[in-house]
């Protein structure tokens, strides 16, 4: 085991966290650590296809106050107002900041930004680089930003397995596998974030890339620390139908915001059957449309329809997809793209204030893993990559005040957390591709899409089987068994977040309980708190 100290360990290298550790080294002389378990750029972030918001003040059709409530609108009632304000507010320069860093968002033939439309959003606000490929775009310009900067120090092919928190509940570091040299490391930090991206792996159907297994958010869980609205977990309508790598390609929301529309394979046109809002209601709303359209009359897939897009402008804006269509044998300049429902995105996470602040001192999140009331029940599209940004900016702002002074720290309960995994394997060797089939299946049959009591308890049942057959709990053989020890907890927390919400909201759709609830209130869920009424709401705010 190897020791060191670290002023600042960031977890994760998406936007999330190549932006934090950039802007942090303008504002502290200190070595920051950016732990990644895959390759620098490799993140759920990359995948990120249709763009980021900005409410610009030169597109004078726009404003905060119609950015806020059409985040509301999506939010189904959970959307904090003044979090969506906040993050709207600073979007500007937020946008100023990667255009610092190298981002080079798309212009049109007056050399101006190009700004295009996705559902939900009521006027075109929507910044894209690279035609298709926004968030790759991003994350290329900043992790060559990180790579330069001298106070960063990338730990790439680095797992963190765990965090060091005191006898006095404050987090001081974390514990680190190396999988290529299979070294454990220990970091004592002032400061720890987490930044490690979605969950989507824990379903079969997914358009989050392998690595997506929801790390952060179990780290988090170990420690103590809040969950928020874990239950909400958005299922994107148009995936394409061929899975390669344990992930589906994305079809972007843009493709609809630029006229594409949704039939069955019968040729049918069917979404406004279900909302007048048509293909561009929200994602959940479309999703279901979806779902419905194919249980009822047994499709496996339904279409998306590109022939009312001009020709030029699907070549313009949509590059990566064409490509990637046409690798599988679609060409979508001429045929309609098969497309169906897929894990997407998690509207909860680990509680957090607009400055990334958890429940536990000393640990902060941003990006996916978290969760800071901006989403509510049903992300708003394209608000992800802005809340990243922003709500970075402002932890660092905070952060920057800190002394951040690291020492290793003599405490019992640390000590005992290092010791396990100092010790040897056990004999036994778990089936973890076997678990992984079987947590998955589950999940998306039991825990997706379209819920009820009785199903979600029987996916419950299953997790908390393989949980006693896999039986690690702390030091494992390798980055798989780490990242299924991850997905089971994961699993745990929304299936039990899903039981206790009795109602329909948003993305989580219970058939058994189909109406929506009057009273809108937040999920709470740690170690000792599972609470889903307002009496948790004033316990939880008091402890961030």
């Amino acid at each position: 085991m190897k020791f060191s100290t670290k002023s600042v360990v960031i977890i994760g290298s998406g936007i999330a966290g190549l932006y934090s550790a950039i802007k942090l080294s303008e504002k502290i002389n200190k070595e920051i650590l950016l732990v990644t378990k895959a390759n620098l750029g490799e993140s759920n972030s990359r995948y990120a296809q249709g763009g980021i918001v900005g409410v610009l003040p030169e597109n004078l059709k726009d404003s905060v106050d119609l950015h806020v409530q059409d985040t509301v609108n999506a939010g189904a009632g959970l959307t904090d107002s003044e979090v969506a304000r906040f993050i709207s507010e600073n979007s500007p320069d937020a946008i100023h900041d990667l255009i610092k860093y190298g981002v080079e968002f798309d212009k049109n033939r007056e050399n101006k930004i190009e700004l295009t439309l996705e559902a939900a959003h009521s006027i075109n606000r929507i910044l894209h680089a690279g035609g298709d490929a926004t968030g790759k775009s991003i994350e290329l310009a900043l992790a060559n930003k990180a790579e330069k900067t001298k106070n960063i120090t990338i730990y790439q092919g680095t797992q963190a397995v765990d965090l060091l928190i005191d006898s006095d509940k404050k987090c001081r570091g974390v514990i680190l596998y190396n999988s290529t040299t299979e070294e454990y490391e220990t970091v004592y930090s002032s400061v720890v974030v987490i930044a490690t991206g979605g969950i989507g792996q824990v379903y079969s159907n997914t358009t989050n890339p392998e690595i997506a297994t929801g790390d952060g958010i179990s780290l988090a869980y170990r420690v103590g620390a809040v969950m928020q609205d874990m239950e909400f977990v958005q299922f994107h309508p148009t995936a394409l139908t061929i899975q390669e790598n344990g992930s589906r390609f994305l079809i972007s929301e843009s493709v609809r915001g630029e006229g594409a529309q949704l039939k069955n394979p019968d040729g049918e046109f069917f979404t406004q059957n279900y909302d007048t809002r048509g293909d561009l209601a929200p994602r959940d709303v479309v999703t279901r449309a979806i779902f419905f359209e194919m249980q009822e009359k047994s499709y496996s897939h339904v279409l998306l329809d590109t022939s009312s897009i001009p020709k030029e402008k699907l070549i313009e804006r949509f590059p990566n997809i064409i490509r990637v269509c046409k690798e599988n044998g679609i060409d979508i300049l001429t045929d309609s793209i098969p497309v169906s429902p897929a894990a997407h995105y998690l509207m909860g996470g680990i509680k957090i204030s607009t400055d990334g602040k958890t429940s536990i001192q000393g640990l902060f999140a941003v990006g996916e893993a978290s969760c800071s009331s901006l989403h509510g029940a049903n992300r708003l599209a394209s608000n992800s990559l802005l809340e990243c940004v922003v709500v970075a900016g402002e932890m660092v702002k905070h952060l920057a005040e800190q002394r951040l002074e690291v020492q290793p720290t003599q405490d019992c309960q640390i000590d005992c957390l290092i010791s396990q995994y100092e010790k040897q394997f056990f004999d036994y060797k778990p089936d973890v591709a076997g678990f992984m089939i079987k947590l998955k299946e589950i999940m998306w049959n039991n825990a997706g899409i379209v819920r009820t009591e009785k199903a979600l308890v029987q996916a419950l049942k299953t997790v908390n089987e393989i949980k006693l057959e896999f039986n690690q709990n702390y030091k494992c053989r390798d980055v798989h068994e780490y990242e299924l020890r991850s997905l089971l907890t994961v699993a745990e927390l929304i299936i039990k977040s899903a039981i206790a919400r009795k109602e329909s909201r948003g993305a989580h759709f219970r058939e058994d309980y189909s109406e929506t609830s009057q009273n809108a209130y937040h999920s709470y869920i740690s170690k000792d708190l599972l609470c889903h009424c307002e009496e948790g709401i004033n316990q939880t705010k008091q402890s961030i």
